[in-house]
């Protein structure tokens, strides 16, 4: 089949949906696929074999488009409906697949040329907009009317989580819902630089790790709030990988203030084929996200590492994780202490709980399982006869 992929972000870069975005691509085209991608003007160039990736080129000079709702993406978001407008005029497309919030353009191409509309729905939008945004609260009920209408007017619902498949099946019934999980990050690029972690710290003790960006739903306040109730008596080091610049410079003065200069290291930035040299040096890996219902792709890649995992009770984690492969605590930094004191003192429990989590890991959340479920996904609204419609010159 032909596919216009419609993905409302900076691509590529190295954060979650961008990267199963790539991910969705590549298979779509190993399978036989041929995939358009249009995305926004910024992000790396990158070729995927079988697939072409399109611009926008919006005006008003905007640059840096963060992660999340903004006024920025707002302003793309109008650059690429029009974009979709003129490409799906221009030539015949099978299937629309529209992440996120581009489902909404995808049923405003839908009078200018028949085709089937993937929703690939990778979080629950009003309930983001709500949280990013309190004064939002009183728009919920038109904001979920919205998301069921979406829901109902595609031919295929993709949910990144149970908790979002479950809300898509409340909407549209459990037919046309399909539960596409992350993977893995693809983090073995052998020739990257990694530093030795342990050599960081003045004082040898086990290696906690946490990986991913700064925002103040992801629990690093938490966490460290956690190691402060831990100090002598419970000794244990912490690296956190990841973040802009400022959010480095600001957390680095708090862990100066709250005096854990000695147990805890804040080094910014590292490229993602290194993330695997960084893991299988921890000991533990944490995950203390606050909020939240869709489960991050890096709980996915923490469970690969055959690492213990340290995470909040919350549903992003807690419908890939149980107590079988994991270290499950409230969302507080006295519980987030003591599953830090366990796992130190157990190294024993913190090998088992590495190795189930890495079973799992390969039996669920592999590439392969990723693309049995996207084909049997996309086998759901294929027509015989359909597709393959010769590209445009």
């Amino acid at each position: 089949m032909r596919v216009l992929f419609l993905a409302p972000h900076p691509f590529f870069v190295e954060r979650g949906t961008p990267i199963a975005v790539r991910q969705a691509v590549r298979v779509l085209c190993e399978q036989g696929h041929e995939v358009d991608v249009l995305t926004y003007h910024e992000g790396e160039d990158i070729g995927i074999a079988g697939a072409r990736i399109m611009r926008i080129r919006p005006g008003f000079g905007v640059r840096d488009v963060p992660i999340g709702f903004s006024v920025k993406k707002l302003v793309c978001d109008v650059w690429l409906a029009a974009a979709a407008f003129r490409q799906v005029r221009r030539e015949a497309y099978d299937v629309v697949h529209a992440v996120e919030e581009a489902v909404f353009i995808g049923l405003a191409c839908r009078p200018l040329r028949p085709f089937k509309l993937v929703y690939d729905m990778d979080s629950l939008m009003p309930d983001q907009i709500a949280e990013k945004w309190p004064a939002a609260r009183a728009l919920l009920p038109p904001l979920r009317w919205f998301e069921r209408y979406a829901i109902r007017r595609s031919d295929l619902v993709l949910a990144v989580c149970q908790a979002i498949a479950d809300r898509a099946m409340e909407a549209a019934g459990p037919g046309g819902v399909h539960l596409l999980p992350d993977v893995a990050f693809d983090c073995a690029d052998s020739t990257a630089d990694v530093e030795e972690l342990r050599g960081l710290f003045p004082v040898g003790a086990p290696l906690a790790l946490y990986v991913g960006n700064l925002e103040s739903y992801q629990g690093i306040d938490l966490l460290l709030e956690a190691f402060t109730l831990l100090r002598s008596h419970a000794p244990c080091n912490l690296a956190v990988i990841g973040g802009s610049p400022e959010a480095v410079r600001r957390y680095r003065e708090q862990v100066a203030r709250l005096g854990l200069d000695d147990r805890v290291r804040f080094l910014g930035h590292r490229p993602l084929g290194a993330l695997g040299g960084y893991l299988a040096q921890a000991d533990i890996l944490c995950s203390p996200r606050l909020k939240g219902v869709n489960t991050p792709m890096k709980v996915y890649t923490y469970m690969s590492a055959r690492r213990a995992i340290l995470a909040t009770d919350i549903p992003s984690h807690s419908q890939v994780l149980d107590a079988d492969c994991a270290i499950l605590v409230k969302p507080s930094a006295h519980e987030m202490a003591e599953g830090l004191r366990h796992l130190i003192s157990d190294e024993s429990r913190r090998m088992t709980l590495g190795a189930n989590a890495a079973a799992r890991a390969g039996t669920h959340y592999s590439p392969a399982a990723f693309a049995e479920r996207l084909a049997r996904a996309y086998s759901s609204i294929e027509v015989p006869g359909e597709g393959q419609a010769p590209r445009a010159n």
